[in-house]
């Protein structure tokens, strides 16, 4: 099968690739020397992909189903140019198509098992969705709900019937004596028990009608934590197989196993992608790689773009780059041994036990990463602890759980700096939210910040402009959010199963039609902002760019801001206050 396709078959003009400036870096460190390895992304390269793009575009197979697809520019003994391409998992259901660099070893031995294990995964899946949504649980509430109701009614009027039982022993005991008396007090001791056994004999057929329901919800229950763990176990030797299976070889001519490069565990589709295939097939036929690019084709996600060029996964690329790149000493080599110089504490606060941040005091981080041109992001402050992100609209604040959500803060940072894989997300801003993120260097830290997150002791302040008028100056927003799993995101307001949600809001000014106001949360629910301030029951005024909360004009972002941060630094002892001036 010839995969190496001459450069005519995508360019109509000689290639070179002097003086041609990449728009980013396939990067990753030598296991051997530490050294960090770049392979560019090249506007020559690019112009192959989009060569590519064009013949898929031509051919309807291709647009059925969105993935990623790769370019690699190659160098034969012979000096020659050629391209080869591929495709991230499968192509129409076959991982071996004419043309397109095969698989990477290892595959075809667990294909058998991989598909018989996604099948059971499946029924599992839907023997789960099944017992979750049995008739009975349904009919246990409502039934329960109906006998409390009567159970209450009975108890009233059985209350009632007490208190006049008690003023007639009051009256017949100065009006009647001797044995009419008796018989009169027996008859309202009688009247006392038979309204104890009504309320027996309520609870017991109560019972009789919802225990056979309870022993059916909870033998579905039973069911459900078998299903969940053998779901577990099956994901976990499927895993297993494949990661064993699985070869790398590099430049050198070593080879390693998925499960050795990774021995921590690698997500689902590990050694699938575009990029581990290409310099995989360009390590074991002895050709030189000079650029490559990937770009995602067919239909859109919520993450990605049809003709977009994106960088390598953070997941499962990122961590193979440097074994895949290592044993060619011609791939752009650079040294990164230079630790970050941490931020020096403004003049006027040095001494101080409490410091403030802002943008003026901010550093600049490059990051040739998943655009067509270079994307910037802030570093408010940093020491060796702790650094504070300036996050642009748009984006995660860490990768997500499939291959079309890896980029993010977190792992841009992780990839950039030389200690980025201890780094991690202290907390949370949503993708379209801007604003202050706060990132640990070390467990420890990550630890003693999260706590203080989790106890409510950091002060958050948010900016936002809403799309309409506030007749309010200020007050206490507190409406249970609830997350619908039918629905996730979205968030929605709910009495009976919503967890409590605080935010008090300030009126800044009226701005035309629009509302700026300073939100600080109490509380740290998913969406909480949004929905306090689109829902008529909190200020009943959309965010403006909110469109999951009921905004539908156009606008280029969500105008909501993560202003400012209060918190206790865990090893300085000292308050931190960092700002993020508002960019809209």
């Amino acid at each position: 099968m010839d995969v190496l396709h001459p450069l005519s078959d995508f360019l109509d003009w000689n290639c070179t690739l002097n003086n041609t400036a990449p728009n980013y870096y396939y990067e990753g460190y030598c296991p051997q020397s530490g050294n960090l390895l770049r392979l560019p992304r090249t506007p020559v390269v690019e112009a192959i992909a989009q060569s590519l793009m064009q013949k898929l575009a031509s051919d309807e197979l291709y647009s059925q189903e969105g993935k990623m697809y790769g370019v690699l520019l190659v160098e034969l003994p012979t000096g020659e140019q050629r391209v080869i391409k591929a495709f991230s998992g499968l192509l129409n259901g076959c991982n071996v198509v004419e043309g397109w660099v095969p698989p990477i070893p290892g595959r075809e031995e667990v294909a058998l098992d991989e598909a018989r294990t996604l099948a059971e995964l499946e029924a599992i899946k839907q023997e789960l969705i099944t017992l979750n949504k049995l008739p009975q649980r349904q009919q246990y509430e409502t039934l329960s709900r109906e006998f409390e109701q009567q159970l209450q009614a009975t108890r009233d009027r059985h209350r009632n019937c007490k208190h006049q039982r008690q003023e007639k022993r009051q009256q017949i005991c100065t009006i009647l004596t001797g044995e009419a008396l008796t018989i009169a007090l027996e008859q309202l001791d009688e009247a006392s028990r038979q309204q104890g056994i009504e309320q027996r004999q309520l609870k017991r057929q109560q019972n009789e009608v919802l225990q056979p329901l309870k022993q059916v919800i909870a033998a579905a229950d039973r069911r459900m934590q078998e299903l969940k763990q053998q779901r577990k176990q099956l994901s976990r030797q499927l895993q297993a197989q494949m990661h064993a299976a699985y070869t790398l070889i590099n430049f050198f001519g070593k080879s390693r196993s998925l499960q050795q490069l990774m021995p921590k565990g690698l997500p689902t589709g590990t050694g699938d992608c575009c990029a581990p295939k290409l310099l995989q097939y360009a390590a074991t036929h002895h050709l030189k790689p000079l650029a490559m690019a990937e770009f995602w084709w067919g239909s859109a996600t919520a993450d990605k773009i049809p003709g977009r060029f994106y960088g390598a996964c953070a997941e499962r690329c990122q961590p193979l780059m440097g074994f895949l790149l290592s044993g060619f000493s011609e791939i752009n080599l650079i040294n990164h041994n230079a630790e970050p110089h941490p931020q020096p504490l403004p003049a006027s606060e040095e001494g101080s036990k409490s410091a403030s941040f802002n943008m003026s005091n901010s550093t600049n981080i490059i990051l040739l990463f998943e655009q067509e041109k270079a994307e910037t992001l802030s570093i408010i402050y940093e020491d060796k602890w702790l650094i504070a992100i300036n996050k642009p609209p748009g984006l995660l604040s860490v990768p997500g759980r499939y291959f079309d959500t890896q980029d993010s803060v977190l792992s841009r940072l992780r990839n950039l700096l030389p200690e980025g894989m201890s780094l991690n997300a202290v907390h949370r801003l949503d993708q379209d939210t801007s604003g202050i993120l706060l990132l640990a260097r070390d467990r420890q830290t990550y630890r003693q910040l999260s706590l203080q997150f989790q106890q409510q002791q950091v002060h958050k302040v948010y900016e936002a402009l809403l799309s309409g008028i506030v007749t309010a100056d200020q007050g206490l927003i507190e409406l249970p959010l609830w997350g619908n799993p039918d629905n996730r995101p979205y968030q929605q307001v709910d009495c009976r199963y919503g967890k409590p949600s605080i935010t008090h809001f300030q009126v800044l000014v009226i701005e035309g039609n629009y509302t700026r106001v300073e939100f600080t949360p109490l509380t740290g629910r998913t969406h909480q902002l949004r929905v306090h301030a689109a829902d008529v029951q909190g200020l009943g005024v959309a965010i403006l760019g909110d469109r999951l909360y009921g905004y539908s004009a156009v606008a280029s972002r969500l105008y909501l801001h993560a202003r400012q941060l209060r918190f206790l630094h865990p090893h300085l002892g000292e308050t931190l206050q960092i700002w993020a001036k508002t960019p809209f």
